[in-house]
């Protein structure tokens, strides 16, 4: 049973940084692309960052040169780095994987606050 677990969040001002963390198990973790989503108040669900199993990267366009996606394959862990934070960023964080083995696992979300 695939399990993810998100941490990391909480209330950060404006130009501030936090690091989200997402343990996983359950999966052969190095093989498999790993994403963090956001979910904003009355506004549906994006794909912020993704990393593949070969490290290769993806952004939104909103968090491109901010948001640095990272992984430690010994950990089973993803991290999201965000920096430069802006009340726009303000969501729910939630890990995400499985798209290339046709599953889709979440992880229950943590919440970012950005405000001063």
């Amino acid at each position: 049973q695939v399990q993810l677990v998100e941490s990391g969040g909480g209330l950060v001002q404006p130009g501030g940084s936090l690091r989200l963390s997402c343990a996983a198990s359950g999966i052969m973790f190095s093989n498999y692309v790993m994403d963090w989503y956001r979910q904003a108040p009355g506004k549906e669900r994006e794909l912020v960052a993704a990393i593949t199993s070969g490290r290769s990267t993806t952004y939104a366009d909103s968090v491109k040169g901010r948001f640095t996606i990272s992984r430690d394959n010994a950990k089973n862990t993803v991290y999201l780095q965000m920096n430069s934070l802006k009340p726009e960023d303000t969501a729910v964080y939630y890990c995400h994987t499985g798209r290339s083995y046709g599953i889709s696992a979440w992880g229950k979300g943590t919440l970012v606050t950005v405000s001063s």
